[in-house]
């Protein structure tokens, strides 16, 4: 058994046994009740009484009253909206006290966390972030007795880490105190937090609540038990077969069936399986023969065979895809077997198909989708998969397993049991439908279904009941075991976070893995297993790029604002959220950077979270992000926001925030024995910052780049091309000499922008002459994007740098390269006539005065290049300079002259502005300030 927490510190919790053991009495929001009964009752009356206000929210899921109800189990879990989110809020949180000290820098380590842990695994919800690899990050912003919010909970696996706070072992603190001293920053204060989850989808929320809320491990143990020994007693025959001796009854784990096509040559029939199967290899054949006449086919060439039957679900005539069983796999005297199916076996499966249709088998119409629509979603494809309702998914002989199995659970009299018990039966509903793939490779078949995809295959496995859930159980009592029932501190509200219940300022951190453009459908990809639950997820504030939707990245990008807006309100000032990101294309990062922006949130830091496994669409998707990131971004404190409104819009304002916001940075980033580059450190990226921090509230951005890097240059230390607070850079010179190395950081040019970095980069290191730096140039041209247009090296040279003549002193920047680099030119004056041979025609980054006058000289340039585009009457631009349009939206956001931007904004192809972080920026906020957004 782990040892747990002591939490006689921490603040009241939600619930609380009384501390005799006789008395069964519990306090629930400040309550007492006789018994959890008389709680529950208590809090389900409220409830009921509260649905019909809570019906007009707009992320109210779709189910009937007695539906929610009977899921829910308030004020712990409520599937629609929890109306108790206040009073939990106010009995389990600390109000918001800005005299309280509270300081954190970014938790600025890289993650990598399997997925073995047995908690994890108790369900194979998608994309989930593992638990082991949220601890860390609570422990080091918050403290015990803390409110941790995550309102896209998913399976819950932030309560799931809020809870290991106060229960893991003696190893794993030991651990965790241990490589936290080594890295120099302060033991983990453990013990349970209080948390709040939250997430549009009853069947996540549901999930979720079965994880995080205590129950009775042996209770359910037996009644799961009793749940399989039932099943078997009532339909157990159903998967009984033949042993090959003729004698001995075997029990069927899965009987393997095949799509049959149609040859196009000679129209025979193509059994899939029989044909494309190779036994030696154990693989599906990309080429292989037609039984009938031995042509050459692939399974493009094959033509999909179907067959009509009446369906007394929905009483109409359908048509099926034609599939028949191909071999079984059974046991016997405690072996495993493979058989061909004989006449037994197929008279039982004709016997099985003359039953009447399952009852409690969800007759649902897919996606609720009208009968005249051909596509649900833009995961399901009715063409190729035959199917239009749920019932559909499973075979007569599933059907009747499903059903029977979720109706027996449904059973339980005891509310907390039997949710589990759904828990359990619910991981069984998509590996017993046709999503369930045979793969003659893997050694397992239970649970087959392609994670975060809709996919029939031609090859289905369809499995016994017995053979998912008898090894589920056992699983699911060695994970729960390892979390001893303790006071309840975890809340769940079936609800989008846009509309958050709570106090402002009430919560301490947030941790949250948002959807992330169209990578997946969950509304889709939950519709099966919410049929069997009868609630589903309300699917106008689901936050996705979505074609079936009509919602496009701009409405994503608005949703995800108004998710952050509300973190932003109930998060108290001064305190972090981390943002887990995992999506390849640079426009939703752009997108969700802009919403956490226009939410009032500052991007500190940006690290790897590497979950050691992926999804379909991470693992197969050209370009796609095999390792998530994490963004650690910090709400700014009234005392930044007092310092900076009087001088707002002034250079002593842009000092103010850059000083407040290099305070929250990290100060050093090693691993290895070698540095990492902190490139919020960066001065272009603290420009980034600062210009963004103003335009999000209105002010005219006071400073130029060249102003501001000079400025920087000035009042801060610089190591290694990152800038300090005064403070810290004794900490960082003393950690940086216990490194080897710094690891450089990748520089890609792939417009105007980054080519000017790569440039001033090269010319710092050793100023060059044209001749010299061409050739490396033309060698980053590679990745140049498209409706960028094309500059010459000599422009660029010309627009942002200084060439030597040959007259008067050599400039500081060459002597020094030139002393350090040749010996023969060592201790020579700066006038010296050889000196100023070996200095004549290298290009050479510009400072001070003369770096302000280049840049003015090319602004001017930028903005004439920026009213044609403006005056140009045709319509969409093809080809213009990036940096001209941010120049113009510049100019046009200091005279307020926001239709402009609008115009020359929607003139840009939509992937332009979209991938642009910060032409989305001037462009939203010209949008707001106009009033059409």
């Amino acid at each position: 058994m782990n040892d747990v927490a002591n939490d006689d510190s921490v603040p009241e919790l939600l619930s609380r046994r009384a501390k005799t053991a006789d008395d069964d009495s519990v306090e629930c929001l400040g309550l007492a009740f006789e018994s959890e009964e008389a709680r529950r009752e208590h809090f389900l009356a409220r409830l009921k009484a509260q649905l019909p206000e809570l019906r007009e929210r707009p992320d109210f899921p779709m189910g009937k009253d007695e539906d929610i109800l009977r899921l829910s189990d308030p004020p712990y879990y409520t599937a629609c909206p929890n109306p108790f989110l206040t009073e939990f809020a106010q009995q389990c949180g600390r109000p918001y006290d800005p005299r309280e000290p509270y300081s954190r820098n970014p938790f600025a380590v890289d993650v990598s966390v399997g997925k073995t842990d047995p908690l994890y695994k108790a369900h194979g919800y998608h994309t989930k972030v593992p638990h082991l690899a949220i601890v860390p990050s609570i422990l080091h912003y918050t403290r015990p007795g803390d409110i941790v919010l995550d309102g896209f909970c998913g399976s819950g696996m932030t309560g799931v880490a809020a809870q290991w706070c106060g229960t893991t072992s003696r190893d794993y603190r030991h651990r965790i105190e241990q490589q936290w001293k080594a890295e120099g920053r302060q033991v983990p204060e453990w013990g349970a937090r209080n948390v709040l989850l939250g997430d549009l989808s009853p069947v996540a929320t549901f999930i979720a609540a079965n994880y995080n809320t205590p129950f009775d491990v042996t209770a359910f143990a037996d009644a799961a038990r009793e749940l399989l020994d039932e099943v078997q007693q009532e339909i157990g025959w159903m998967y009984e077969t033949l042993h090959k001796d003729g004698k001995t009854r075997g029990r069927i784990n899965y009987t393997v069936w095949s799509e049959v096509f149609s040859c196009p040559e000679c129209v025979g029939e193509v059994v899939f399986m029989e044909a494309a199967f190779d036994r030696e290899s154990n693989r599906i054949r990309d080429k292989f023969h037609c039984p009938s006449c031995r042509t050459l086919l692939t399974k493009k060439k094959l033509n999909r065979l179907y067959v009509s039957e009446h369906d007394s679900g929905i009483r109409k005539t359908i048509r099926k895809t034609k599939r028949i069983p191909v071999f079984i796999n059974y046991t016997a005297n405690g072996e495993k077997y493979d058989k061909q199916l004989d006449s037994d076996d197929l008279r039982l499966l004709r016997r099985i198909e003359t039953l009447d249709r399952p009852m409690d088998l969800p007759l649902d119409r897919m996606m609720h989708a009208p009968d005249e629509v051909e596509a649900w979603g833009d995961e399901w494809r009715p063409g190729v998969a035959g199917f239009s309702h749920v019932h559909h998914l499973f075979l007569p002989r599933s059907g009747h397993a499903i059903s029977t199995t979720w109706r027996r659970a449904e059973a339980c009299a005891n509310p907390r049991i039997k949710n589990m018990l759904l828990f359990f039966v619910e991981q069984a509903v998509l590996g017993m439908s046709l999503l369930n793939r045979y793969s003659p490779l893997h050694f397992s078949h239970v649970n087959q279904y392609m994670a975060g995809r809709v996919r029939i295959l031609s090859q289905h496995a369809e499995c016994a009941p017995h053979y998912i859930l008898e090894g589920k159980l056992r699983r699911l009592v060695r994970a729960f075991s390892s979390l001893p029932a303790k006071a309840k501190n975890c809340v769940v509200t079936n609800s989008g976070c846009s509309r958050l219940s709570m106090p402002d300022n009430s919560v301490d951190y947030v941790f949250t893995d948002p959807p992330f453009g169209h990578n997946l459908a969950y509304g889709e990809l939950n519709f099966t297993n919410e049929a069997f639950l009868r609630v589903f997820t309300n699917l106008i504030q689901e936050a996705i790029v979505s074609d079936t939707q009509k919602k496009d990245l701009a409405e994503y990008q608005r949703l995800m604002r108004e998710c952050f807006t509300e973190y932003h309100r109930v998060l108290k000032p001064g305190r972090w959220m981390t943002v887990v990101f995992h999506n390849s294309r640079s426009a939703v990062w752009n997108a969700i950077q802009e919403a956490l922006m226009s939410a009032g949130f500052v991007v500190a830091d940006v690290r790897l979270m590497d979950k050691q496994h992926g999804t379909f669409n991470q693992i197969n998707a050209p370009g796609a992000v095999k390792r998530d990131l994490v963004i650690s971004a910090y709400k700014p404190n009234g005392r930044l926001e007092e310092r900076f409104r009087p001088k707002a819009g002034t250079e002593d304002g842009a000092w103010v925030f850059v000083r407040a916001h290099l305070q929250k940075l990290p100060v050093f980033v090693g691993r290895d024995g070698r540095v990492e580059v902190v490139v919020e450190r960066l001065g272009y990226l603290l420009f980034d910052r600062m210009v963004a921090f103003h335009v999000l509230r209105g002010f005219a951005v006071p400073m130029s780049a060249n102003e501001f890097y000079d400025g920087l240059a000035r009042q801060f230390p610089e190591r290694d091309g990152m800038f300090f607070l005064a403070e810290q850079v004794a900490e960082y010179d003393r950690r940086r000499m216990a490194a080897r190395d710094l690891v450089q950081l990748e520089l890609f040019v792939r417009d105007e922008e980054s080519a000017i970095q790569w440039l001033r980069q090269q010319l710092t290191k050793k100023p060059q002459t044209f001749q010299e730096v061409h050739p490396y140039f033309i060698q980053e041209l590679g990745g140049w994007q498209k409706h960028e247009r094309m500059i010459e090296l000599s422009l660029f040279l010309d627009q942002n740098f200084l060439c030597y003549d040959g007259s008067g002193e050599v400039p500081s920047q060459i002597h020094r390269y030139l002393s350090r680099n040749f010996r023969h030119l060592r201790n020579l004056p700066k006038d010296h006539p050889i000196l100023r041979v070996e200095a004549k025609g290298r290009w050479y980054v510009p400072d001070g005065r003369d770096a302000s006058d280049i840049e003015k000289s090319r602004e001017r340039a930028l903005l004439a290049e920026f009213d044609k585009y403006r005056d140009a009457r045709r319509g969409e631009l093809k080809v213009f300079r990036r940096e001209a349009v941010r120049a113009g939206f510049r100019r046009a956001w200091q005279n307020g002259d926001y239709d402009t931007i609008i115009a020359v904004g929607r003139k840009l192809p939509g992937e332009v502005l979209h991938e642009d972080s910060k032409l989305l920026m001037w462009f939203d906020q010209a949008l707001t300030r106009s009033g059409e957004a």
